[in-house]
């Protein structure tokens, strides 16, 4: 009879840990995102700021703002939506689009030597590997949870209790996720 008692005991131990390790797991993937989508809004919020402290002095130059305006908006509507491979994508081209102004910067020592040029140029390329750390933990935890939905016997107890793979960067996630409000992310407008 103890025995018995034991055995059932393990097993609905087995069962209570698996399935607090499966809520855990889908939590800090929502988080994950809501963290990507959170940097890319300081990312799209620092943009004009950007923008305006450089303008005067790149007026030829005119397809680059063109670009930041389009990668700024980007992001927005990613971010809006919570659509993680639109989130991706927008953050890709905010990387590409800022590669290329930050060559055009560096080449115009005018600019160079401007200090709220380079603070911005430093804040967006620490938000850009704030970006690229919090894809890289979604791209972990998505697969740590993936591995359990098809692992014996945690795979038992997901289809026991609903729980579905997890397709991280290829398409969007549902559900509530925490949200961050405009004016939480305000950024103050630098003018030169």
């Amino acid at each position: 009879m103890i025995i018995i008692f034991l055995i059932l005991a393990i097993i609905a131990f087995y069962l209570l840990t698996t399935y607090n390790r499966f809520v855990a797991l889908k939590t800090r993937i929502k988080a994950s995102i809501q963290e990507i989508g959170n940097q890319l809004k300081r990312q799209a919020d620092l943009i004009p700021n950007l923008t305006e402290s450089v303008k005067g002095y790149l007026k030829h130059e005119k397809e680059i703002f063109k670009q930041l305006t389009e990668a700024r908006k980007a992001i927005l509507e990613a971010t809006s939506k919570n659509d993680v491979k639109m989130m991706s994508e927008a953050a890709e081209l905010s990387q590409k689009t800022l590669g290329q102004l930050r060559v055009v910067v560096e080449n115009t020592p005018e600019i160079k030597g401007v200090e709220s040029v380079n603070k911005l140029m430093d804040e967006l390329r620490d938000t850009a590997d704030k970006v690229m750390y919090a894809r890289r933990t979604l791209i972990d935890l998505t697969a740590d949870y993936n591995v359990m939905i098809v692992s014996f016997p945690s795979n038992l107890i997901a289809n026991l209790f609903g729980f579905k793979e997890e397709e991280g960067l290829k398409t969007p996630l549902t559900g509530e996720h925490l949200e961050v409000s405009s004016d939480e992310t305000k950024t103050p407008k630098v003018e030169l």
